[in-house]
């Protein structure tokens, strides 16, 4: 059975920033935020990418969906670099790859009502029938078609989080960014969360990248991992493998250090009542 074909690569990506210029004797200096990370990303594949803050993933995430520059590198989504192409022709990239961030409460317009939210991809992308699809997708998230009215202040996190999934699902991307998309919930709606995203990623064949500062929750979406540490690529392999086997000290640290989400994905099945 042949591997299935690359959909990201990346390729010695290196991210600088210059820090300000503290006088005119003395310029500012260059930090690095990734230092020559390479990995590839198959189709189908539910990648995790761990490390604590100031790691490099959120730099990292930003340059795999084309929202900042490498100092060095590349990037190639499904064969086709992404970086130095102008914004215009990269329309391709905007509907096939959506994030899906930590804070639904600050990623959803307080403006506008959940079908507004969820149709905007939809409206840029020209679909022919949003109403369809906008029910299509609150049934997909587990909303009532009644949300759609609401407002998202009038929602629960869970809630608005299961919004902020629809709106990324809406124009039918190839890969699904959860960028630490269940890190500020409850844990018990964090489960909830989690199961939804592996069922949505088996539903409709996605490719799963899954940020997070905490492995155990790697360990129970994704199938490989890369660990990131003060901006190097540390470990990369299947999950289980690197859970039981760790090769780098800083992974065995982040192991013995995080709490796991073990005994919640326990307690709360998917049958339980969303919040």
């Amino acid at each position: 059975m042949s591997e299935p074909e690359p959909i990201i690569e990346a390729r010695g990506l290196t991210r600088h920033y210059r820090r300000p210029r503290r006088s005119l004797l003395r310029p500012g200096r260059a930090v690095p935020a990734l230092r020559d990370v390479s990995f590839t990303i198959h189709s189908g594949q539910r990648f995790g990418i761990v490390g604590e803050s100031g790691s490099g993933k959120s730099t990292l995430i930003r340059l795999l969906a084309a929202l900042d520059r490498p100092t060095s590198g590349t990037v190639t989504f499904a064969g086709r670099e992404i970086h130095g192409v102008p914004e215009r022709q990269l329309g391709f990239l905007r509907r096939d790859l959506q994030v899906v961030f930590q804070d639904p409460t600050g990623s959803l317009d307080p403006r506008m009502r959940v079908r507004d939210i969820v149709c905007e991809p939809l409206v840029a992308h020209g679909h022919p029938d949003r109403a369809g699809r906008l029910a299509e997708l609150l049934a997909a998230v587990g909303l009532p078609e009644d949300t759609a009215r609401s407002y998202p202040h009038q929602l629960s996190g869970g809630q608005r989080q299961r919004v902020s999934i629809a709106r990324a699902l809406a124009p039918e991307p190839r890969v699904l960014v959860a960028d630490e998309a269940v890190s500020a919930l409850d844990v018990s709606v964090r489960a909830q969360i989690l199961n939804l995203l592996a069922d949505l990623v088996e539903r409709y064949s996605l490719t799963l990248v899954f940020v997070s500062h905490d492995l155990s929750v790697v360990r129970h979406v994704c199938d490989t991992v890369a660990v990131l540490h003060a901006g190097e690529l540390v470990e990369l392999g299947p999950v289980d493998r690197v859970y039981r086997s760790p090769r780098h000290d800083y992974t065995r640290e982040l192991i013995a250090a995080v709490p796991t989400v073990r005994s919640a994905l326990t307690r709360f099945s998917r049958e339980e009542p969303q919040q």
